[in-house]
């Protein structure tokens, strides 16, 4: 087993994407068969990328949107870390990382729900998305990670 206190945080970016009505996009996991979750975007920064540029970069590829799609609004003041349940610890990201740390951005759909496409990328991460009332996103993400959706929604919600 896998010594989790010896091991790096994964960089990471996420995005909370709201639209005009000021509700935030979530996506189903393709590959998450233990329950129903659903998430925002995010995923793993490319060594030497921005992380403004990783996290349009992590949207584009997770719903087809792209910059000229969204306006960024803000982005949080400090990384997010959240650790892996120790089930998975040694699992994934090839047993590298002990979990996240993640910058957070805040971003406005300025294009239509026509131009989400969960396809744009191959494979595609979500199998479904929607609009939720952002106030239930703690609610829908898998629990290690319920404490980084709460600092978002609360780091984010009058900008909203």
């Amino acid at each position: 087993m896998t010594d989790p206190e010896n091991l790096p945080y994964r960089p990471c970016v996420g995005v909370m994407l709201v639209n005009a009505d000021g509700m935030a996009f979530v996506g189903k996991r393709i590959d998450n068969k233990e329950g129903d979750w659903w998430q925002m975007p995010q995923g793993g920064i490319d060594k030497g990328e921005d992380i403004r540029e990783a996290a349009l970069r992590e949207l584009g590829e997770e719903t087809g949107l792209m910059e000229r799609h969204v306006t960024i609004i803000a982005q949080t003041r400090e990384e997010l870390f959240y650790d892996l349940p120790d089930e998975l610890i040694g699992k994934l990201w090839k047993g590298k990382y002990r979990g996240q740390r993640q910058n957070w951005f805040l971003a406005r759909l300025t294009g239509t729900d026509a131009d989400i496409r969960l396809d744009a990328h191959q494979p595609p991460e979500f199998c479904d998305w929607k609009w939720v009332v952002p106030d239930e996103l703690p609610n829908l993400i898998v629990p290690f990670k319920k404490r980084v959706y709460r600092t978002v929604l609360d780091e984010f919600r009058d900008m909203i």
